[in-house]
This record gives structure tokens, C-alpha cells and sequence, in this order.
């Protein structure tokens, strides 16, 4: 790796992680489009560090409320914050058992352009017909466990690079009925314990290997997905009241045409 490429995925990641666009898809087209050399285990768990920094800070008031009611769930005392934080781990299990028995195939079958591409516009217009139908506008107050798992399975989906850890979930959540702030605040906690799940499955094959870390490098990546993310968050949130998903989802056709004529371009 060079350090336009330390620069240019870090921010690919920070700005990509929450936005309903796909992480795992714009990390792996600038090797598949540009030829760059692959940015490796140790970068790779770095920028995902970083992210789960930006939304563990941004969120630091709720997640504090929710570890909190959660161990006084355990001791009997019920609150709305201990009931997300059950329905959050709950709907975290579609996720890491499809994770653990699905990654390697994935991992082999679904990195190409065609995939991607596929993925990219197929459940864009997913998120586009859940954006713009009818729904009750529900608070997360209101959220059911059937409803919180219904959205961890969607999530299971995004194993599929293109289709978009947050974008699937968000799907899922409006399609419950919930408001678009909701939609995004229920997502934005899901990746907590996702994130944290996969930075520590590719640590301990880190650990494992001989491979020499440009730890300056990796750190480097740290701080700026992290700072590109927080402000992703911040701004994601004051733009979604206002325009909606729509420019997202414009993006993702676009995206995916131009992924598909440079796929067929290649097999001509």
C-alpha cells in the first residue's frame, strides 16, 4: 500500500459504513477497478475500529443507557433501553450465524463486479419502494421483537457484497413502519455488536499470521475513518429529515450501471 491508498479507503469507509451504499462494495472496487494492491488484514481491521470509535462516541449517551438497563434487566428492572438493548443482541444472531457459515463462500463467489452491481441496484430500489410507501412513522419505543428480528435478518443479507449492512436494515425497519430517524438510529446500534464481531474474528486471524504491519499505516486508518465517520453520522441524520433516501438510491443506479459496463466491457 501507498499513502493515497491509506487516505482514499480510509475515507471509503468512514463515509460508506453508515451510509445505505455499501462498506465491503467500495472497499473492494478500487482494487477491481484500479488495481490496487489489496489493503490487507491489519488495515482492514484498523478502519473497522475506527468506525466502531465514531459511533460508540456519537451515540455514547444511548449506549450508555442501554449497557445500563441491560444489567438492570437482568435484576428485574424493566425499561424501554433494556428492551432495545435485548432486541439489539437478538437481532445480531441472524447476522453472525450466516456470517460463520456463509463468509467463505461470499468471500469466493461474491466479489465480482456482476455481483456487486447486481446487489448495488437490486436493493437500492428495495430501499426506494420502503422510503416513499405509507407507513406509521413508529418511534423505537414501539419496536416488537418480531420487528427486531425481522430487521437482524435483513441484515444477514448484507453478507452479499453491494447490497449494504446499513441500507438492508434501514429497508427493514421502514418497511415496519417505523419513521426514517428511527429507521437510521436502529441501524447505527445494530453495527455496534457487527462491527465489533467482525473487527474480532479478522484480529484473531491477524493474530494468527506472520504478515509485516505498517502500523503507522493502520493507525493512520484508525483516525480517519473514525473522524469521517462521525461526521457521516452526523450529517446523515440532519439530511435524511429533510431530502430522504432518494439520492442514495440514485447513486446506487448509477453505480450499478457503470459496474456492469465495465463488467461487460471485460468480457468483450
Amino acid at each position: 500500500m501507498e499513502w493515497i491508498h491509506v487516505f482514499v479507503l480510509a475515507v471509503i469507509q468512514g463515509l460508506t459504513e453508515f451510509l445505505p451504499v455499501s462498506s465491503s462494495a467500495h472497499l473492494i472496487l478500487p482494487s477491481q477497478l484500479l488495481g490496487w494492491p489489496d489493503q490487507g488484514l491489519a488495515f482492514d481491521v484498523g478502519v473497522h475500529v475506527g468506525t466502531l470509535i465514531a459511533v460508540v462516541f456519537y451515540f455514547r449517551v444511548d449506549v450508555w443507557a442501554m449497557l445500563c438497563a441491560f444489567f438492570n434487566s437482568v435484576r428485574g428492572q424493566q425499561s424501554i433501553e433494556g428492551k432495545t438493548a435485548w432486541f439489539i443482541i437478538g437481532a445480531t444472531i441472524p447476522a453472525l450465524i450466516s456470517g460463520f457459515l456463509l463468509h467463505d463462500f461470499i468471500d469466493q463467489y461474491g466479489r465480482s463486479l456482476l455481483v456487486i452491481a447486481g446487489a448495488t441496484m437490486i436493493f437500492g430500489a428495495l430501499l426506494w419502494f420502503a422510503d416513499t410507501r405509507d407507513n406509521p412513522q413508529k418511534s423505537l419505543s414501539e419496536l416488537t421483537f418480531k420487528q427486531s428480528l425481522f430487521i437482524g435478518c435483513a441484515q444477514a443479507i448484507a453478507l452479499i457484497p453491494g447490497t449494504s449492512r446499513s441500507g438492508i436494515t434501514m429497508t427493514a425497519a421502514l418497511m415496519a413502519g417505523f419513521s426514517r430517524d428511527a429507521a437510521a438510529k436502529f441501524s447505527f446500534y445494530l453495527s455496534i455488536p457487527i462491527i465489533l464481531a467482525a473487527g474480532s474474528y479478522k484480529g484473531l486471524g491477524l493474530a494468527s499470521s506472520d504478515v509485516v504491519v505498517r502500523w503507522d499505516m493502520v493507525m493512520s486508518g484508525v483516525v480517519l475513518s473514525a473522524l469521517v465517520a462521525f461526521a457521516c453520522i452526523h450529517y446523515f441524520l440532519i439530511w435524511l429529515e429533510k431530502v430522504g433516501m432518494l439520492p442514495f438510491v440514485i447513486y446506487r443506479f448509477v453505480l450499478g450501471l457503470v459496474l456492469l459496463a465495465v463488467y461487460f466491457s471485460r468480457s468483450v
